[in-house]
């Protein structure tokens, strides 16, 4: 393979993986942890995601296989205003996507993914219809052709729409990433913006914000009176952070590394939703400690 085409595959696998970092990860086992703070709330959470390239011709074109599976456990230890018994602390999400991308003129790449899984707490019996999430994305990748190794650059611009969600538009994903120095380098943007030291080829260390957030639908709905003797009814349970982190990254080889991060939440909030997202009951919102650590595979 190429060394132009391996950089373009590289930067749609980024982009499989949420733009989450500049790593083009094959393979990711990660856990997070998050205590809440001012209650004995805890998030926890297990991932396991891959992806799987399949190369269709000799121009750059590439289909990408990427199965993904979630353990989200929103531990809730405060008094709830609600009766009914059931788990809501364990969520399950189960998806697989799609993608396709080719190569443009000057030097710019399409690319496009579809997917569709499933988020629910499955505390009633089977998988129901509302356990279903899709979603779909478009993109562009411009590349820097003038920089050369190790100074690299490039620019993500794209939608990316997911249904259902707490946020029930289009969201925009712009991120400008570039190598600048042998030993640093740079990316602004969304879902994360972050700047890296490489102390050498084994050892890594970053500072960055980013997002981090789950989705899941409750099989049993949840109703309430809320303070003004409002009907309410819980549907869903949503997580959405704001996080600044410094992250060390530690490459066993070449390809698989270890990583953690830890930092603190600028933004935290878990809250309870109805059928039109809109929400009814928040959990918690104090700022708290964030930590994740896991082993990924990478090109």
């Amino acid at each position: 393979m190429r060394k132009k085409d391996l950089f373009f595959l590289c930067t749609f696998l980024t982009f499989f993986c949420n733009i989450r970092s500049q790593d083009t990860d094959l393979m990711r086992v990660e856990y997070s942890y998050i205590p809440q703070s001012d209650s004995d709330n805890v998030y926890s959470r297990f991932r396991v995601s891959l992806n799987y390239p399949i190369k269709m011709d000799d121009k750059g074109t590439y289909f990408v296989i990427t199965p993904q599976y979630r353990y989200n456990n929103l531990d809730i230890q405060d008094r709830l205003p609600f009766d009914e018994g059931g788990d809501l602390n364990a969520f399950h999400t189960i998806g697989l996507e799609v993608g396709y991308t080719y190569k443009m003129k000057n030097n710019w790449r399409f690319g496009a993914k579809l997917g569709a899984g499933i988020s629910s707490n499955f505390e009633a019996s089977g998988i129901e219809g509302d356990d279903f999430r899709y979603s779909g994305s478009l993109f562009f990748v411009k590349s820097y052709k003038n920089k050369q190794a190790p100074k690299t650059a490039r620019l993500i611009v794209g939608l990316r729409y997911t249904l259902p969600a707490s946020i029930n538009f289009p969201l925009p994903i712009i991120n400008y990433f570039e190598r600048f120095h042998p030993s640093w380098s740079y990316s602004i943007g969304t879902p994360k913006s972050n700047i890296k030291y490489f102390f050498n080829e084994k050892n890594t260390l970053q500072a960055f914000i980013g997002l981090d957030r789950f989705y899941g639908n409750l099989q049993n709905n949840r109703t309430f009176v809320d303070e003004n003797g409002v009907a309410k009814i819980a549907e869903n349970a949503s997580m959405l952070n704001v996080i600044g982190a410094l992250g060390y990254e530690y490459y066993f080889t070449e390809h698989l590394l270890f990583y953690t991060y830890a930092g603190y939440t600028l933004s935290n909030e878990i809250r309870l939703r109805d059928s039109n997202q809109e929400n009814v009951l928040s959990i918690n919102d104090a700022n708290t400690f964030y930590l994740r650590s896991g082993i990924k595979l990478k090109i």
